[in-house]
């Protein structure tokens, strides 16, 4: 195995990983697994071949497709030369990836057989210069297997600095056109030293990875520091809660990331109840607050679920909650990491008093450089003292745990009441007819917005908003209980679990 001078950033960081520890286990991917210096190998030879073709540092090369080892390659390969990878939602339709390929003025495009078929009709709109399949290749896409087979290592790896930008990850969009959010090399390290001292890697570790990895929390919670660590990635292409308890089994998972919805459609299994759950030794929670009715679940089964609070735009952890206080600070996101400081402000950017809700403010050596090409965003979203401002809605209590209330924008007022969705849903989820409920604020005449609870039942369950209001009085405030209810088969969820609210203020308006 060839041993090139690396750089420390997550590249360099994994590729000296496998000089260290060349044979051990790195990825399991269905019928294949590699080792380090496999992985290395074809890491180094896909970077030597993007040189090859004139991939020079700042260029942007990203990925289009479910989870695979291509899409991890394809990053470290690209930041190996100092390239940027930007990783693309494969959720998106031809002409929504077409804006965010040009406007990250993408040069090499990776996508695997499915999304090559949503690419192909709209090639013509885009700006990059070359097309890889992942797995196969059609048409004049070329064949990443046969171009990794005829290239040779590279040896000499760029030098970055920490300020420089490594990945431009795309904001969900939920609200106007997306963002590409410029995380540097130093932004991921650090983020992952951060968690280093809060929620351990190990290099006995087998991580599950079953969200998308395109998005932040899918790729930098507990994936890139297993890699880091020395530890085997049980990669899945997507989230299935049968197949996730089965493997968790089998391979003697310790470790995952999961969006509470993936853990609720795990409970809801038949074989949930039996199924042998006893070497995770954590479960990483983001994206969404978890219902205490769900951690309870958890709690019963002894699997310990450290919830964690960040953004893409913090690469990602902003806070965490250590199990150990799961029960004390039921609900809590808990505290930031030894480098990063919250403050929660009101409107005119004051801090708050414990237990006051305002919004959540973050600054640490994780938060992005800036939105890529938006100028006038990234002055908006990070002051002039360096402070994140999130856009969610919470309050510190006299302890200094963090308790998430919700987006700023998702809250309801009505009647002249703040209403924080999140609250009333962690109620609301505990009714037995119940299989997942969002609340949003509807457009009233009497009250400015009414609450509205949009729920999706379990099997054979009947419900009325009447009886909803029953089970929820005395236990929520009269103003917060629902004044509307409207049922539906699923609710519509992003690729990270979280529910799409807009889309829901939409349909109902």
């Amino acid at each position: 195995m060839h041993n090139p001078q690396v750089d420390y950033n997550i590249a360099g960081s994994v590729l000296k990983r496998a000089q260290l520890d060349p044979g051990k286990r790195a990825i399991i991917f269905e019928s294949t697994q590699r080792s380090y210096a496999e992985l290395s190998e074809r890491v180094c030879k896909l970077a030597q071949n993007l040189r090859d073709h004139g991939v020079c540092v700042g260029d942007r090369v990203a990925y289009v497709g479910l989870n695979h080892p291509a899409f991890l390659e394809t990053m470290l390969a690209a930041q190996s030369l100092g390239a940027i990878f930007v990783p693309l939602n494969f959720r998106l339709t031809g002409e929504e990836l077409t804006f965010i390929i040009n406007d990250a003025g993408v040069n090499t495009l990776v996508a695997d057989d499915a999304l090559a078929a949503v690419i192909d009709p709209v090639r013509a709109d885009l700006c990059c210069t070359r097309y890889i399949g992942s797995e196969s290749a059609e048409g004049d896409w070329e064949s990443l297997e046969a171009l990794i087979s005829a290239s040779e290592p590279l040896t000499s790896f760029i030098q970055t600095q920490q300020d420089d930008v490594a990945i431009i990850m795309y904001t969900s969009g939920t609200t106007g056109r997306p963002k590409g959010a410029m995380l540097t090399h130093g932004n991921l390290m650090w983020n992952n030293i951060q968690a280093a001292f809060a929620l351990p890697a190990l290099a006995s570790d087998v991580s599950l990875v079953c969200a998308p990895l395109f998005h932040v929390g899918g790729l930098n919670v507990t994936t890139m520091s297993c890699l880091q660590a020395g530890g085997c990635l049980l990669l899945h292409r997507s989230f299935d809660p049968a197949a996730t308890l089965s493997d968790v089994a089998q391979h003697k998972v310790t470790t995952m990331f999961a969006a509470p919805a993936m853990l609720l459609f795990m409970a809801q299994q038949p074989e949930f109840a039996d199924t042998e759950l006893s070497s995770l030794r954590m479960i990483v929670v983001g994206a969404a607050p978890v219902p205490k009715s769900l951690l309870a679940v958890f709690n019963e089964r002894h699997i310990p679920l450290n919830q964690g609070y960040g953004l893409t735009e913090t690469s990602p952890l902003v806070s965490f909650l250590m199990s150990e206080y799961t029960e004390a600070k039921l609900g809590s996101a808990g505290k930031p990491g030894l480098f990063g400081e919250i403050r929660v402000a009101d409107a005119s950017g004051d801090s708050v008093a414990a237990g006051e809700v305002g919004e959540i403010l973050y600054r640490g050596p994780n938060v992005m450089k800036g939105y890529w090409n938006r100028p006038e965003a990234t002055a908006e979203a990070i002051d002039e003292k360096g402070w994140f401002h999130t856009g969610d809605a919470g309050y510190l209590d006299e302890d200094g745990f963090l308790f998430i209330s919700d987006r700023v924008k998702d809250m309801v007022i009505s009647g002249g009441e703040n209403v924080y969705p999140a609250e009333v849903e962690s109620v609301l989820f505990e009714h037995p007819a119940i299989a997942e409920v969002a609340i949003i604020g509807l457009p009233d005449d009497k009250w400015g917005e009414a609450v509205t609870a949009v729920a999706a039942l379990n099997p054979e369950a009947s419900l009325t908003l009447d009886e909803l209001r029953d089970f929820a009085d005395g236990k929520l405030a009269r103003y917060k209980l629902p004044l509307r209810l409207h049922l539906v088969e699923a609710l519509p969820r992003n690729p990270a679990g979280k529910v799409l609210k807009f889309k829901l203020r939409e349909e109902l308006a």
